[in-house]
């Protein structure tokens, strides 16, 4: 069996409709499916903040990084592949930022399918031995317009297969992320809440040069305007 081998979610299972299944069923490879995150428009939350079902997110067509990362995730569990989200932690102002875990089904190494609007913090070839790698690769482009370096943590993947569809849980609210119409708010709560590894020491931190002038002009492209 390959590494990241994984029973599909199933039709049934899902609460999905036929057409909002066949659309995911055919991002059928972490290449197809950060394809499609990047042809939605992004969120920008204008009429309050959102955390959207993949349902919902398919319906407005725009997403922001965690909505973008439980599309991702649907579609990665539809494939045969672990459904894993990402949190990676900053420091305030910033913001932390969702990503979705795959492996390749060969090496077993790991990549990133990521929903930005911005020209950093984007999709991850499975090249990273470990997910700790995986981090790593981002936290140089992770920076205020400032020049403050702010990633700190990440968490343990968070496995949404532990919620199924069609069960009440605690986590996550007790409802379907795949499908509800409900902010999932609940559920960011749950993985904010959930156990981060540091990076970083406050002696490192104390050290960090800023991003050069650069830097952050380019770290100012955006997609969507």
């Amino acid at each position: 069996m390959s590494k990241d081998q994984f029973k599909p979610l199933s039709f049934e299972q899902s609460s999905l409709s036929k057409e909002e299944w066949r659309e995911l069923k055919k991002l059928s490879n972490p290449k197809k499916i950060q394809d499609f995150l990047n042809s939605l428009k992004f969120n920008f939350e204008k009429k309050g903040e959102t955390h959207k079902s993949v349902r919902e997110t398919l319906r407005t067509r725009t997403a922001h990084c965690f909505e973008g990362g439980l599309l991702a995730a649907a579609a990665l569990w539809i494939a045969g592949r672990r459904p894993l989200i990402l949190d990676l932690k900053t420091v305030r102002p910033d913001f932390d930022h969702i990503v979705a875990l795959f492996q390749d089904l060969e090496t077993g190494t790991w990549g990133a399918i990521s929903k930005t609007n911005h020209a950093v913090l984007r999709y991850r070839e499975p090249i990273y031995r470990d997910i700790q790698e995986l981090v790593m690769s981002y936290f140089h482009e992770y920076f205020l317009f400032s020049g403050k370096k702010t990633l700190r943590s990440f968490s343990e993947p968070f496995d949404l297969s532990k919620i199924m569809p069609n069960h009440t849980q605690k986590n996550g609210g007790g409802v379907n992320w795949l499908t509800t119409e409900e902010n999932l708010a609940p559920l960011v709560h749950v993985i904010d809440l959930s156990l981060h590894t540091r990076i970083v020491t406050p002696k490192q931190v104390k050290k960090f040069r800023l991003a050069d002038k650069i830097e952050i002009q380019a770290g100012k492209l955006t997609e969507y305007k």
